[in-house]
């Protein structure tokens, strides 16, 4: 079921003033556990290992990038399901986690910003344990109960000035389809820059970028808005209208690349050390609420119809749920209408469905 928390109002002052952190880690020095009741390690070791339960996550450069996924296939492993006890799926070899089978991937677009970094895309993403159809969620180092989802998930980059650093705000999307993941550098921006209150909203409307299949590209670019912001105004999930997703920075110094891979077929097993095992507790819900990518608002269930205002709130902490919007008839969701927010402008968006239910 969804958990619905009190609205709370966040502008980027508080947001930036109120975030602290209690410990900052290196790949090399991350203790076993890094949270009470995870279910993975943060003690990885190097080469790969497809049982590993490394629950850290790299984003670097275009060919070496992980998202968090489910640990085992089958019909419970949804995202919403499995949130709290995800692991890394890398796309390179070294860091001791799973790696993404060669071929899962069909167009990946990194993006290097000054305050972040930014990986989105496309491909099947059912070999690395999300069940077919699961329109997916959002995993941050947040969650409902601040200790994360997953739990204990840690995010590091070596993308600001060739040293690996801890990111300590980051948000990741992924479905059974489509993936995005944003990292940001610590500083004043980063709360912002990687808010983690939009989680039913998806990822075109968070990470505004590149989807497309068939390319690879890495490019630099401007930072861009900061999701949720529209000058003074502040949209949360829940608000009588939903802008549209801000615009995309404009890219510059692009190269391309054929594909990304790392040699390993779908059914690889593992090469080097990696520590494959820890203890915890998983806390696991259920329950829908979509809403669409750019643009957002959404129809979901059976039918086609007309996309309706949802009631949902959400906390600093990183939750929010929602009910879905009404649908009649056949058997796909149908297009809705967006407001524009503070504009007052209408932009009609296609409906494309993203969940991230919350542990009650």
């Amino acid at each position: 079921m969804f958990r619905y928390a009190p609205l709370l109002s966040l502008t980027l002052a508080s947001v930036a003033l109120a975030q602290t952190y209690s410990a900052t880690y290196l790949p090399s020095n991350a203790p076993k556990t890094s949270e009470q009741g995870q279910s993975g390690t943060n003690q990885c070791g190097s080469g790969h290992d497809q049982n590993s339960m490394c629950q850290n996550a790299y984003i670097n450069s275009l060919d070496d990038w992980c998202v968090f996924a489910p640990p085992q296939p089958g019909a419970d492993s949804t995202i919403g399901d499995t949130e709290r006890i995800e692991v890394a799926w890398c796309t390179k070899d070294g860091h001791g986690t799973r790696l993404i089978p060669d071929g899962a991937i069909t167009g990946a677009h990194f993006v290097q910003t000054p305050d972040y970094v930014q990986i989105t895309g496309v491909g099947d993403l059912t070999k690395i344990n999300i069940p077919k159809g699961d329109e997916g969620g959002e995993l941050d180092p947040h969650g409902a109960d601040g200790n994360g989802n997953p739990i204990g998930g840690l995010v590091f980059s070596n993308a600001f000035g060739g040293q690996y650093a801890q990111m300590h705000e980051w948000t990741n999307f992924v479905s059974d389809s489509e993936f995005c993941f944003r990292a940001c550098k610590d500083g004043p921006k980063a709360p912002a820059l990687c808010q983690h209150i939009y989680d039913v909203m998806g990822c075109e409307w968070n990470m505004p970028g590149d989807y497309s299949a068939g390319s690879f590209d890495s490019c630099l670019a401007d930072s861009g808005e900061p999701m949720g912001v529209y000058g003074t105004s502040t949209f949360h999930q829940g608000d009588p209208s939903t802008p549209a997703a801000h615009p995309a920075p404009p890219t510059s110094s692009c190269t391309t690349t054929s594909t990304i891979g790392n040699g390993l077929a779908a059914s690889g097993t593992g090469s080097g050390t990696s520590t494959a095992t820890a203890t915890g507790t998983n806390a696991s819900t259920t329950g829908k609420s979509t809403v669409s990518g750019s643009g957002s608002s959404s129809g979901s269930g059976s039918g086609s119809g007309s996309a309706q205002s949802t009631t949902a709130t959400a906390s600093a902490g990183g939750s929010a749920g929602g009910s879905s919007p009404a649908a009649t008839g056949g058997a796909s969701a149908g297009t809705g209408a967006a407001t524009g927010g503070s504009s007052g402008t209408t932009a009609s968006v296609s409906a494309r469905p993203f969940v991230c239910p919350d542990p009650p």
